[in-house]
Order: structure tokens, then sequence, then C-alpha cells
């Protein structure tokens, strides 16, 4: 546990004050950390799986059933997301497909792997040819896994962009596009029969590059003084919350107030673009660390369980040069931000 604590003060960049283990073990208790391999510098998979335990990570997603990181994964406890890639969507809406998937990648493993959620596919366009296959997938992976009875331990949904929000602003009229609707809402109604969370990626760094006119720095970075804008009786001092309340609306909107958002990626980098600094970065994540154990507005008081993007910085992701720095750590398995 002490380990713990000192990479969550490693991490805010902030010095060791006297703190009871059992605040520190709050802090990480809802922070997950996404693991990625596009790049040809990273440690082994048992390292990286060393080095979740060493530093207090309970919590691992992955992007594809990848069996070394399952294998150095047993008897961890690091609970774990498996990601089905969007290339195996079509093979997988045929059942028979999807019950071998599970029965290769999932109950082997089951045992002595934490498994947590499955995320079929991720980040997928409601205007792509592979959105058509995302629920038959979701649907054959569920039937699999209620088949192994694992259905209470393990949630089946997918990530999306939380730009499938066509009407963020302000957060109490947040709905799905016209777009999105025919896509999402039939996910909205599976997640609701199965009691799976919606997975989204949110990104407010990208929102503010996007506008960076109309959306203040501060307020992307959770460093605004006060409330930057009241929506009727809430008021928002971050765009990390508006964002998720825009998604909680749109949710009411499509008929499931019920559901539960996971932050299955957030992050900012640290170099190769337009406000991507070193010092930004670990803003973000030092002021990210503890909000989410706060809720929302909208929900209050009810932590977000929230996975950080990347443990470590990707040499081979792209097109934006940005993309190969969104690590906390360096392939070095050295921390980037450091102690003040």
């Amino acid at each position: 546990m002490a380990d713990t604590v000192a990479f969550l003060f490693l991490l805010l960049g902030l010095s060791m004050p006297s703190l009871k283990l059992t605040d520190a073990q709050a802090e990480l208790r809802s922070i997950g950390v996404c693991y990625g391999r596009i790049g040809n510098n990273l440690p082994s998979e048992q390292e990286v799986v060393q080095l979740y335990a060493k530093n207090g990570f309970t919590k691992m997603r992955i992007y594809d059933p990848n069996e070394p990181t399952l294998q150095a994964l047993r008897g961890s406890n690091i609970e774990l997301m498996i990601g089905v890639p969007n290339q195996d969507l079509q093979s997988l809406s045929d059942a028979s497909a999807a019950n071998l998937w599970v029965q290769k990648y999932i109950l082997p493993f089951s045992t002595d792997v934490k498994f947590r959620y499955i995320a079929v596919g991720n980040e997928v366009n409601p205007s792509e040819a592979a959105a058509q296959y995302v629920l038959p997938a979701m649907q054959n992976i569920y039937s699999a896994i209620r088949s192994a009875n694992l259905q209470s331990q393990i949630k089946v949904s997918t990530a999306i962009q939380t730009s499938l929000v066509g009407n963020s602003y302000p957060p109490s009229s947040g709905s799905f596009s016209e777009a999105a609707s025919s896509f999402i809402n039939p996910i909205v109604q599976f997640l609701k029969q199965t009691g799976g969370p919606v997975l989204a990626n949110a990104y407010p760094y990208f929102s503010y590059i996007g506008d960076p006119e109309n959306i203040n720095l501060d307020y992307a970075l959770f460093a605004a003084p006060g409330i930057v804008f009241q929506d009727g009786k809430l008021g928002y001092q971050n765009l990390f919350d508006a964002t998720l309340d825009a998604l909680y609306s749109s949710l009411e909107k499509a008929g499931a107030p019920e559901l539960e958002v996971v932050v299955s990626e957030t992050g900012w980098p640290s170099a190769g673009g337009a406000a991507a600094t070193l010092e930004n970065a670990r803003n973000y994540y030092r002021n990210l660390v503890p909000r989410v154990n706060s809720g929302t507005p909208k929900r209050p008081g009810k932590a977000t369980e929230t996975y950080l993007f990347a443990m470590f910085d990707e040499n081979q992701k792209g097109p934006a040069e940005t993309e190969r720095h969104f690590g906390l750590f360096s392939p070095s398995m050295q921390p980037k931000y450091k102690i003040n």
C-alpha cells in the first residue's frame, strides 16, 4: 500500500504529507489505466503487470485479447477491461464465432484473471460499415458469457465517443445526434436489459483544441477558479463534468436514466501539438484523479470509474504526433510526472 501512496503523490506532482493509507486508497479506487501496445520499444507484458501492481493500479484496459497479457495477469488481482477490435466485429456477429472467442480468451483465464468488462468495439462511428455489427456482436458475446454463468461478473458494452452527443451545451440539453440515434439507442436498450455500463472515451483536450476561442484552457484542465457557467441549479467548473452530464442527459432522453457511465479513456498529451505540454498533462491528471471520486453536478457523490490514457507513450501511434505522447510512463518505465 505504501507504493500506492507514493505513486499517487508522484502522479499529482505533490510532496508527501502525512496521510492515512485509506485516503490514498480512496483516491485510486475509481482509477484504471489503459495499456496500449502500439510501439516497438515497450516493456514485456510481465513487466507491465508488475509496474501496475507496484504503483497501486488495480484496473487495466487492453484493446485486444492479447494472450501474453492475459497470462501475465493471472493471480494479479488487477481488474480487466478487455477489448474486441473493430476489425473483428463482423465475424463476431456470428454466434458460433462469438462462442469460440469467449472459449479461447475468457474461459481459460476466468478463474485467476479478474475480468470486469468486455468492450465490443472502440469508437465505432455510426457511419462506418462496422457499426451494423456492434450490437449483434455484443449480444452474441453476452450470450456466450451468460452460458458460462459469468454475466454477473463480466459486463458487456462498447466504448463510444462523446461526440455521439449532438447537443451538449448546456449539459441539461444533452441528446444524441440524429445521425447517432439509430446506432446508439438499441445499444442503450441492450445495456438496460443486461446491466452493463456505457463506456465513454472523454477527452477535454480534443474539445479544447477544436474550439480554443470558446473553451478556456483552465476550464479544460480543472483549473478554473470558480463556476464557469450555470445550468439551472447546477454549476460547472470543468469541461469533464459538463461532458459527462451531457451524456447522462442524453441517456435520460433515450429512456435510460439509470445507466452508469464508465469513462473508458481520458488523458492529455505531453508533447506534439497545441497545448500539449508536460505541465498541462501533469495538471490534467493531478486535478482529474481526486475529481472523479466526487461525481458530477448531475450525479454528485457517486464516483466515476475512469481509465487514464495511457500507461506508456506509444511511438507507432498516429497520425497526429500528439497520439504518441499520452503516457504516464516512458517506455523505460520511468514516470513522466515527478515530485516537485
